[in-house]
């Protein structure tokens, strides 16, 4: 049975979605400001998990942070046609500052390609310039017209990498590390969601990309959330803004660059892959707070008994355990156990004069409701007790979405095989069709190619669409 206030899943998943939003605090509808929301502070911290689980996964693999302007001229995001022409529906325009019209105008950022390429070719000359590895956290805005907190809105967060290098092979590099060590290896061990790694079709790729590569998630309605995105932009936007830089043979060279990033979406990738009809689940290696601790007594001297308790059972949790006591006295109990499940604490513990007189505690695990997944352990050795539950609930959550993922994942041999496996979760096929194709099955499915999964059977067989031989498999779904 959900909890009040939360849709159950089975009857309105959207509606779900939204109301954990709204019941785990994680964000409120700006309404003053079209498209945006505001960020709660249960929602922002968990934005910091994963800014620094990222983070230090970026600058472990040689990047280093920077920042760049807010607004950007108009004139830069004409140079690449194919680029502008993809943000074009989007951008949102500085037209008039300080009480005047602009000689040009500004737009607001909606990427960062053109800003930084403008920076790079002052400042790569030679090859002994490269590589530039720069990452920025930023916010970007795009005049989105149909918005979902987290999943998309206006304005966002995110971070940006962007990339210079003398040669093809250590742009294609490049990406693909990105996409293997840093957003794949982030999101399967910190948000215990296994995804596909994979090339985006020419008609999904990034505007003026030479190739973009994926991570998609698949979320508890069988839709796909793209969780990532890293692109080889090849030497598209090195042309456009005169990135040369002078080689060993004193040859000037144009370079070639890469840009990769994931955003806030991953807050609503988490709620959408591990959540229930009692509110948020977080994964403990991710969680804010892994441990809450509910005391629980009725009069001073039962306090005192309880709260000593919880100081002897806690000490030398910090820096090992994310916890909190809850000693809020003007809430009950129960009211307590209801707000950190439906906030998501991995493991919440309750000690009270009875616990104390037993040597022992209630343990109650997030990722399991009910009686089913609490016990009454003893003090002694608390502490490794908790650390071990914690790995097992992140491993069990992990564990819980690749079976779902496997449950509702179909080798598809026909059209009608493929419109069925849709209705339920992603459609594995062979594939030979091209972008027309691609439109067509769009129109009438509503479901895209979501990657050409970089692990490939071999072999040959039959394209579903077209009946020609097919090298290659691709993954459809309806997404997010």
């Amino acid at each position: 049975m959900a909890k009040d206030g939360i849709t159950p899943r089975a009857k309105d998943y959207s509606q779900w979605y939204l109301d954990i939003v709204r019941e785990a605090d994680l964000a409120d509808y700006a309404e003053v400001v079209r498209g945006c929301i505001v960020f709660k502070p249960t929602g922002y911290a968990i934005w910091e998990s994963i800014q620094a689980g990222l983070d230090s996964r970026i600058k472990e693999s040689g990047h280093v942070n920077a920042y760049f302007p807010l607004l950007i001229p108009k004139s830069f995001l004409t140079k690449e046609a194919e680029h502008v022409e993809g943000f074009a529906p989007e951008v949102a325009e500085v037209t008039r500052a300080g009480g005047e019209e602009l000689t040009e105008p500004y737009v607001i950022r909606p990427t960062s390609e053109t800003i930084i390429g403008y920076f790079y070719a002052k400042w790569v000359r030679s090859y002994r310039d490269l590589p530039v590895l720069i990452n920025q956290w930023a916010n970007v805005m795009r005049w989105e017209m149909r918005t979902r907190p987290f999943l998309r809105t206006a304005e966002f967060l995110w971070q940006e990498g962007h990339t210079v290098h003398a040669t093809e092979v250590e742009a294609e590099a490049e990406t693909l590390m990105i996409l293997d060590d840093v957003y794949a290896d982030f999101i399967e061990k910190e948000m215990a969601l296994p995804v596909l790694r994979g090339l985006k079709t020419d008609s999904e790729k990034f505007p003026g990309a030479l190739r973009t590569y994926c991570v998609e998630a698949m979320m508890q309605d069988g839709r796909a959330l793209q969780a990532g995105t890293s692109h080889n932009l090849g030497q598209n936007f090195a042309k456009a803004f005169d990135i040369s830089f002078t080689d060993q043979a004193n040859t000037v060279q144009f370079a070639w660059t890469t840009s990769w990033g994931v955003s806030t979406r991953l807050i609503g990738a988490l709620i959408m892959a591990h959540s229930d009809d009692d509110g948020l689940i977080v994964p403990p290696r991710l969680a804010p707070i892994q441990v809450i601790v509910v005391p629980i007594y009725k009069n001073d001297a039962e306090k005192a008994l309880v709260m000593d308790a919880v100081k002897r059972i806690t000490t030398g949790w910090k820096g090992t355990i994310r916890f909190k006591i809850d000693e809020r006295e003007h809430l009950t109990a129960g009211f307590k156990f209801n707000e950190w499940e439906v906030k998501g604490v991995p493991v919440r513990i309750e000690v009270g004069p009875k616990d104390v007189e037993k040597g022992s505690v209630a343990l109650a695990r997030r990722d399991i409701p009910g009686r089913d997944g609490k016990s009454f352990v003893p003090q002694d050795g608390l502490t490794e007790r908790v650390v071990s539950l914690l790995a097992e609930i992140q491993d069990a959550l992990y564990q819980r979405a690749l079976t779902f993922r496997a449950e509702h994942t179909r080798t598809v041999t026909s059209y009608d095989e493929l419109k069925a496996a849709i209705e339920t979760g992603f459609a594995v096929c062979w594939w030979d069709g091209d972008t027309a194709d691609e439109k067509r099955i769009k129109e009438e499915t509503r479901a895209t190619v979501r990657c050409i999964p970089n692990d490939q059977p071999g072999g040959t067989g039959t394209c579903i669409y077209t009946g020609r031989p097919a090298t290659k498999t691709v993954v459809f779904a309806r997404s997010y």
